[in-house]
């Protein structure tokens, strides 16, 4: 029987994690061994570049879609993935309110 996710290529995203999945923080040293080892398999499955061929990556496709929750390791893995890198970025201010984007606000004194 073929192997769930089998690739010869390691995973990298240099541009959400130019430092490594396990460097980053988000991800645990076993969560990123699994994403380097067979993330490059789980995005070609999720992307549909790759058809799956055993019953774990059907099942895995199913998470991708949408139609169930994940439950395996992998299914986990990939949902946190994809969850970190189509997050909105976060605006810090110093008040709490929300940031304001393009305002020009006067601050002089109307005591002339």
């Amino acid at each position: 029987m073929a192997e769930s996710f089998a690739t010869t290529n390691r995973f990298f995203d240099n541009k959400h994690y130019p430092r490594g999945f396990s460097r980053h923080g988000d991800f645990t040293i076993k969560e990123a061994q699994l994403l380097e080892r067979h993330g490059y398999a789980f995005n070609e499955l999720d992307l549909a570049k790759r058809e799956p061929v055993t019953e774990e990556e059907r099942s895995f496709l199913e998470v991708c879609r949408g139609q169930r929750e994940p439950l395996t390791e992998a299914e986990r893995v990939w949902s946190k993935y994809i969850a970190r890198i189509k997050r909105p970025k976060r605006f810090h201010t110093l008040s709490g309110g929300k940031p304001q984007m393009d305002t020009v606000e006067d601050f002089s004194d109307s005591d002339d």
